[in-house]
C-alpha cells in the first residue's frame, strides 16, 4: 500500500497535489492536512502556505486551495490525519523528506497519518496509505507508473 512515481504520462510534473490526488480526491475531505519541510514553486496563485513558517496545518478548504493551485511541490512532508488530531508540533516542524523512513514501506514520519505523500527533489513522488481501498484506487489509476516502494527500494538497495 506504499507507492512511488518516478516518471509519469499522467502528471506533468511532481508533485502536483492536484494529479496525483485526482483519483482519491472525494475520498480525503474529512481529513486536516500538516505540511512540513516544504519547497514548491509558486504560480502566483494565493495559497495557504508562505516561506515564514515550518509546518501548516490546514484544513479541508484550506488544502483544497493549494490542491486546486497547481503549485510544483519539490520536497514536503504531506500528511493527511484526521480532524482534530493531537499532534506534537515541535516534531512535526524538525521533519525532513530526507529521512531514512520515507524510502522504508509502512514507516510513516507523522504516525497519525492516514495517507503520507512526500515530494523528493521534483523528481519522485512517494504515497503510503493506510486505508487498502484508496491504495487500490491510486494503483488503479496510475496502473504501472505507481511502483510498489519495497520493490523499488530492494532494487536500488540490490544494486549497491
Amino acid at each position: 500500500m506504499n507507492w512511488i512515481i518516478r516518471s509519469t504520462e499522467i502528471l506533468k510534473f511532481h508533485t502536483n497535489l492536484k494529479e496525483t490526488l485526482q483519483p482519491i480526491w472525494n475520498d480525503l475531505t474529512d481529513y486536516d492536512w500538516i505540511l512540513t519541510d516544504f519547497e514548491y514553486m509558486p504560480n502566483g496563485n494565493k495559497i495557504p502556505i508562505d516561506y515564514q513558517h515550518d509546518y501548516f496545518l490546514l484544513n479541508h478548504e484550506q488544502f483544497e486551495t493549494l490542491y486546486q493551485s497547481q503549485i510544483q511541490i519539490i520536497w514536503g512532508i504531506i500528511s493527511a490525519i484526521p480532524k482534530n488530531t493531537n499532534l506534537d508540533l515541535r516534531l512535526i516542524s524538525t521533519l525532513s523528506a530526507e529521512d531514512e523512513k520515507v524510502w522504508k514501506s509502512n514507516e510513516y514520519l507523522i504516525p497519525e497519518s492516514f495517507l503520507e505523500i512526500i515530494a523528493f527533489d521534483s523528481g519522485y513522488t512517494i504515497l503510503k496509505f493506510k486505508d487498502e481501498n484508496l491504495s487500490n484506487q491510486f494503483k488503479e489509476y496510475f496502473k504501472e507508473q505507481a511502483i510498489d516502494l519495497q520493490k523499488f527500494t530492494d532494487k536500488y538497495n540490490n544494486q549497491k
